[in-house]
């Protein structure tokens, strides 16, 4: 297989310095550094290549590491767990619990730190590669990526500059200390708008290298974009938008046509799908042994087995940083504790690997949003939910690797293999709880005849939840426990086929047509009733429940139901806060949650507290620009304040 980073010549380290990015260089590609790119080396064939490969580089930064906290704290599908620091707590806007969102712990300063610095590397591309004699479609990936980054930009703090020193869109080589912020509306059609068209006409429909982005992936970012304006334009719960301007169209159109186009974009991409598709099964989607799969289509590249091109570190993790692809360590607890800290060693392992539990969904997660564990594959597909006796394997503490059975549950063996904990499916009032958690159980419950210790729906706690099985780590493949703190070699998975269907079903929501909403959202669903594989039961199991998927649709769909449909799809991968931002719900979907309080610290770990967050206030639609890049501008403080998202 063809990997990008593996088949484009890393050349380029260096970026035009602007003060709009705060990463220096060399915190970038380590490969043969450049102190800037000029436009003279633009108008070579070598300059557009590694001007390219910067940019795709440039996507390890923003994904994988506690950029996923900005996407998923606070919202429906994650709160602060029971190791949590400030990257987590802040956000999540639980009353007494952290400082809030601020603009110097925000952790959506990932994107502004570095993504003027990719853009100002397209704008180069784009105005001078031409001249370097390749292909329009080479040139074309830079209008992807410009547009990508504004896309990105815009979500999430609004109007922002188009001009980085030189005028709008254009490459500049002088550091600037001043800035000048555009509307929405201007970033939308001077930039996002336009550059995907290009990228649609002129990109290929293969790619030319394994990742590198096609017509497929620039029409799921222009219809993305359609809809997202459109609902800008619209604004039904008449949110606030900065820099202050009218929600008009400057091309004319309304919030419907953008829905239109949406829909239409998003159909033509199904309908022409170039090498992408559907997986057979969500199984098949993020299992490790299917990586770069063809419903993937943009990813953050990492490479097992070389830490120069996986910019990570293979024997072991210090931290999550720039570039590493640590997150599943985040969502992971400390399941190394249960009975004792024997059964489960710490493994490299997709169910496993390094456990921080910094981030734990809420008791609604299970009991609402994956309410159907039975028909539905996607929350075996999602989570860990067995952890099993692994402590003959290599590796493991010494004293136990020959032992062939250890006590746990109500006194009964388990052999290796044997599950040691199960998180259930549903409340069990048989389930008996202790009333002091120690160290062997961590607040666990027992059941009778049952060997394995168990956890109910409504006991999970911050500190004793499932694992997020889908972006796990891969195994070593040697039967060992492996390498369990080495950071994940994994891509990080940043676009998939299948939100080609939910797009056109959302937009065919706003646009009043049910029929083509149920159809296409019935897609999904039919898939995520066929069985191929149990992380549960850990066999295979051969399950055909589609039909009973499709009767459970309800007759008419919603866009409640169309955000339910896309949390079931893409729990923890980074969606949900856009979602909600997008469609005006996130402070009715994120007002509360429930938990248990971790075992460790709370004997009445049982007692489920629900919890209303600080609540959501129009301007927290936006997040803050960070303020290390306000004290940098040179302009008085007026200016600067508002430079600055309104409370912020």
């Amino acid at each position: 297989m063809n990997i990008i980073k593996n088949k484009i010549t890393l050349a380029a380290a260096g970026f035009a310095l602007i003060t709009l990015s705060m990463v220096s260089c060399t915190d970038l590609l380590k490969e043969t550094p450049r102190s800037s790119f000029t436009a003279n080396y633009f108008e070579t064939a070598d300059g557009v290549q590694s001007g390219l490969t910067a940019l795709y580089q440039s996507l390890r930064q923003q994904y994988g590491g506690y950029y996923l906290s900005a996407c998923e704290n606070g919202t429906d599908e994650y709160t602060w767990g029971n190791s949590a620091d400030n990257n987590q707590k802040d956000i999540d806007l639980t009353p007494g619990v952290g400082n809030g969102i601020t603009s110097s712990t925000c952790r959506s300063d990932v994107l502004w730190n570095s993504m003027f610095t990719n853009i100002n590397t397209a704008n180069g591309i784009i105005q001078y590669g031409d001249a370097a004699g390749v292909a329009p479609s080479l040139v074309a990936e830079a209008n992807f990526f410009r547009a990508f980054d504004y896309f990105m930009l815009v979500q999430t703090f609004g109007g922002v500059p188009l001009d980085l020193g030189a005028g709008e869109l254009q490459f500049n080589t002088s550091a600037t200390t001043t800035s000048v912020r555009n509307t929405v509306p201007e970033v939308y059609t001077k930039s996002i708008f336009p550059d995907l068209l290009t990228a649609v006409d002129s990109l290929p429909d293969n790619p030319r290298l394994t990742g590198a982005v096609t017509k497929t992936v620039a029409r799921l970012y222009l219809s993305k974009a359609y809809l997202t304006y459109a609902w800008w334009l619209q604004n039904p719960n008449n949110i606030s938008t900065y820099p202050t301007c009218d929600r008009t169209d400057p091309d004319g159109h309304d919030a419907s046509w953008y829905f239109q186009q949406a829909y239409t974009v998003a159909t033509t991409a199904i309908a022409n799908p170039g090498p992408y598709g559907l997986q057979p099964t969500y199984y098949d989607v993020n299992v490790y042994s299917n990586d770069y799969n063809n419903e993937q289509l943009l990813f953050a590249d990492h490479i097992a087995g070389n830490d120069y091109y996986n910019q990570g570190n293979s024997s072991y993790g210090g931290g999550v940083g720039v570039n590493y692809n640590d997150a599943t360590w985040l969502t992971t607890w400390n399941y190394t504790l249960i009975g004792g800290g024997t059964p489960v060693q710490r493994e490299q392992a997709q169910w496993g690997g390094r456990p921080w539990t910094r981030m734990a969904p809420p008791v609604e997660v299970f009991t609402n949003t994956f309410a159907d564990k039975t028909n539905d594959s996607r929350y075996d597909g999602t989570f860990a939910t067995v952890l099993r006796g692994n402590w003959n394997k290599t590796g493991a503490a010494a004293g136990t690797i020959s032992t062939p059975t250890l006590t746990n549950a109500n006194g009964l063996s388990i052999a290796p293999g044997d599950p040691v904990l199960t998180f259930l499916n549903d409340d069990n009032t048989a389930i008996a709880y202790p009333s002091t958690p120690n160290s062997t159980n961590l607040g666990t419950g027992t059941l009778s005849g049952r060997a394995d210790y168990v956890v109910g729906p409504s006991a999970i706690s911050r500190g004793v939840y499932p694992n997020l099985w889908k972006i796990g780590t891969p195994p070593p493949g040697d039967g060992s426990l492996g390498i369990p703190n080495a950071d994940n070699t994994r891509p990080w998975y940043i676009a998939k086929f299948s939100e080609l269907y939910f797009i056109a079903a959302e937009a065919a929501v706003k646009l009043g047509d049910n029929a083509n909403a149920y159809k296409l959202i019935n897609v999904i669903r039919a898939r995520a009733g066929h069985w191929k594989f149990s992380n549960a039961l850990n066999q295979t199991v051969t399950e055909d429940n589609s039909d009973a998927m499709v009767a459970a649709t309800p007759s008419t769909i919603d866009i409640n139901y169309i955000l339910a449909e896309r949390s079931r799809e893409y729990f923890g991968e980074g969606y949900r806060w856009y979602d909600l931002v997008r469609t005006q719900t996130w402070a009715q979907i994120g007002a509360t949650y429930s938990i248990c309080e971790s075992p460790a610290t709370n004997t009445t770990d049982h007692n489920l507290i629900t919890y209303t967050r600080t609540p959501i206030d129009d301007h927290y639609y936006l997040r803050p620009i960070p303020s290390s890049q306000i004290s940098a501008l040179q302009m008085d403080n007026v200016s600067k304040t508002a430079y600055q998202n309104p409370g912020y």
